[in-house]
């Protein structure tokens, strides 16, 4: 398999290099406006890439979608999209694109955060209404983003799950008043060098259930977009996700 990565010099751009090296996957070339040196050629723009490969990976920023969108466009090249922050209007667009290509997109690149989110999902449904929900998302110091892609896709997963809309609240600061039953409380901690740590608390009158997934390593991250990568590079045009890779793999 080839492949072309996009924002090659951030912390998950690096970690794919070496997951690709280790697996014996050609990295065509990378892609970033940082300067960086591998022992791929990197550009600074997805216009300058003339080489072509089987799926482009993106780890950079949603401020890059377009020019992503327009490079896959151009080539007839597969997309993983592991960015977070997208817009309604981004991600309108990433569905257009997805009606002539494989588009893979993900929040989070973890088969095992995935796995947790279906269960967090299956727990609510089946506790219905009785207990509270609440989610607390670690991550390292240098996270800008608060709260987490992968907390939201969580709450996102339950609240589908119901049937029903859940009030995702983010800070009880001033707040005088009693915890709503439609709430799902949503909580940021930063520090240290947590790769990422997600619980979600359901709590009841009586008894309380959590479900956690801690992540040790950003290789974890890497192996799950090369796993996305071989995943997309064979279908068809379409929008995917964790569940049908899982789905796959299950069969």
């Amino acid at each position: 398999m080839k492949v072309i990565i996009n924002g090659c010099s951030g912390r998950m751009g690096s970690a794919l290099s070496e997951q690709c090296r280790q697996a014996g996957v050609t990295v065509v070339c990378g892609v970033d406006r940082r300067p960086c040196e591998y022992w791929y050629p990197v550009y600074g723009s997805l216009s300058l890439v003339s080489e072509r490969a089987d799926v482009l990976i993106d780890f950079s920023a949603a401020s890059a979608l377009e020019e992503v969108l327009s490079y896959a466009e151009r080539t007839s090249t597969p997309l993983v999209l592991a960015t977070t922050g997208y817009t309604a209007e981004q991600n309108a667009r990433i569905i257009k694109t997805s009606e002539s290509l494989p588009v893979f997109r993900s929040k989070n690149m973890s088969l095992g955060v995935s796995l947790a989110a279906s269960l967090a999902a299956e727990a609510a449904k089946a506790l219905g209404g009785d207990f509270d929900i609440e989610i607390i998302e670690t991550h390292h110091s240098g996270k800008v983003d608060a709260p987490s892609g992968t907390a939201l896709m969580i709450a996102d997963e339950i609240t589908g799950a119901v049937g029903g809309e859940h009030d995702y609240v983010f800070d009880r600061t001033g707040r005088r008043e009693p915890r709503g039953k439609n709430e799902i409380g949503i909580q940021s901690v930063r520090g240290g060098g947590v790769v990422g740590d997600h619980t979600v608390m359901f709590l009841g009158k009586y008894e309380s259930i959590a479900i956690s997934h801690r992540a040790f390593d950003r290789s974890l991250f890497a192996s799950g977009a090369l796993r996305a990568a071989e995943f997309v590079s064979g279908l068809g045009p379409g929008l995917y996700s964790m569940k049908d890779l899982i789905a796959s793999e299950v069969k």
